[in-house]
C-alpha cells in the first residue's frame, strides 16, 4: 500500500502555570513550525490538530532565544499559512488516521498534562504505525507514547525501542522540577523506562539530539525539531 504524503502534527491541548506560577506553558511554537516548515518543504501536506481543537502558546517559546527571524514572522502573522492551520485547527477526533503517512508530536511542558491521555490522538498515531507510517516527536511529545499501541501486538510502539525526549536533567535545570511533580504526571524518562524502551540522550539538556529506531524517530527537545522532522522525511522516503 502506498502511503499518504500527509503528516499529522499533534499540538498540545494543555495549558498550566510554571516558573512559580509567574509564566504559562502551552505549545512550544518552534516544535511545532520547524516541523511544519521541513514537511512542507519536502512535499508533504501537513495538517495540525489537538486533543481539544485549542491550544495555548507557551511564554518561553516567544522569548528571542527561542523565536526569532522568519519565525518570529511567521509566528506574528495571523494569515501565514502555519498560523491558519494553528489558530483552526480540529480536534483530533474529527480526522481520519488512514489519511496520513507521518505522525509528529511537538509538545510544550504541557504536553505532560494531557497526551499521555490524548486519546483520539494516541489512536491516529497508532493507525499511521500498524499502516506502515512514520510516528515521531521530539521533546515532552514523547509523553504521548504512553498509550500508542501497536495495533498487530497490542503492546506500546515504544516498547523494546529506543527513544530520547527531554531529560529529567533539564527539568533540574530549569528549576521547575517540584512545580512538575505537583501535575502528578510521569516525567519522559520514567514513562520511556515504564514501557519497557530504552532512554538515550545527548550530553547536553540543550543538544540537538534525535534518535532513529526503525518508523519510531524521536528528539530530545526544541533544538531537535528540525532534525528530527528531516529525519523523519529521510526514513519516509526509504519506506
Amino acid at each position: 500500500m502506498s502511503l499518504p504524503r500527509r503528516a499529522l502534527i499533534s499540538i498540545t491541548s494543555a495549558s498550566a502555570t510554571l516558573f512559580q506560577g509567574k509564566e504559562t506553558t502551552g505549545l512550544f511554537i518552534s516544535e511545532a513550525l520547524h516541523p511544519y516548515k521541513v514537511l512542507t518543504a519536502a512535499g508533504f501536506e501537513v495538517d495540525l490538530a489537538s486533543e481539544t481543537g485549542a491550544y495555548t502558546a507557551d511564554w518561553l517559546s516567544q522569548q528571542p532565544d527561542f523565536l526569532n527571524g522568519e519565525d518570529l514572522a511567521i509566528w506574528q502573522d495571523t494569515s501565514s499559512e502555519f498560523r491558519k492551520k494553528l489558530d483552526n485547527m480540529p480536534k483530533a477526533a474529527d480526522l481520519d488516521g488512514a489519511r496520513y503517512g507521518v505522525f509528529f508530536a511537538s509538545a510544550g511542558h504541557a504536553a505532560l498534562i494531557d497526551y499521555p491521555n490524548a486519546s483520539s490522538l494516541q489512536n491516529i498515531a497508532s493507525q499511521v504505525y500498524s499502516n506502515g507510517g512514520i510516528v515521531s516527536s521530539t521533546c515532552h511529545g514523547t509523553a504521548i507514547f504512553a498509550n500508542v499501541l501497536d495495533l498487530a501486538t497490542g503492546e506500546p510502539v515504544i516498547k523494546g525501542k529506543t527513544v530520547t525526549g527531554f531529560t529529567t536533567e533539564g527539568e533540574h535545570v530549569m528549576g521547575i522540577s517540584e512545580e512538575l511533580n505537583s501535575w502528578k504526571t510521569e516525567l519522559v524518562e520514567d514513562m520511556a523506562v515504564r514501557l519497557g524502551a530504552k532512554y538515550v540522550r545527548a550530553p547536553g539538556v540543550w543538544d540537538d539530539f534525535h534518535i532513529v529506531d526503525g518508523r519510531l524517530i524521536t528528539g530530545q527537545n526544541p533544538a531537535s525539531a528540525a532534525s528530527t522532522a528531516r529525519a523523519v522525511v529521510e526514513a519516509f522516503e526509504k519506506l
